[in-house]
């Protein structure tokens, strides 16, 4: 019962998802082809947010609502972050979603997107089969 909130808070993400057009297979082609600066101002915008939220957090040293401590890792800089970022650039350029959108567009019906779904899970689950010989 106590995990009630995280549906909650999926239901409203994905409401917020499709109302924007974030999910719109169109939207998407339109941002790769640079024909539109929609997911631009949308993607730029979380950017900006998660970066003054972080900031705040940080500053104020925000704990989880269970009063544990949030740990920031550094995370460090290495060639794999070009390539699978190109991987996933691809992915979401030729099925037009990225991983977040999936569900709000299979929980509206466009049931062909289980299969990028599936994809992704299997690409998660390929990384990290091979995630410490890639790193090295």
């Amino acid at each position: 019962m106590k995990n009630l909130k995280f549906l909650f808070f999926g239901i409203i993400f994905g409401i917020i998802l499709t109302k924007s057009e974030v999910i719109s297979w169109f939207r998407i082609q339109e941002m790769f082809r640079f024909q539109a600066f929609h997911m631009y101002g949308i993607i730029g915008s979380a950017i900006v947010v998660a970066a003054i939220s972080l900031l705040i957090m940080k500053r104020l040293n925000v704990r989880t609502s269970d009063g544990e401590e949030i740990i920031y890792p550094v995370k460090p800089y290495h060639k794999g972050v070009i390539f699978g970022g190109m991987i996933f650039g691809f992915g979401w350029a030729l099925t037009g979603a990225c991983p977040g959108p999936l569900y709000a567009l299979i929980g509206n019906g466009y049931t062909v997107f289980i299969v990028t779904l599936f994809f992704a899970i299997v690409g998660a689950w390929v990384y990290g089969f091979f995630k410490e010989r890639l790193i090295h």
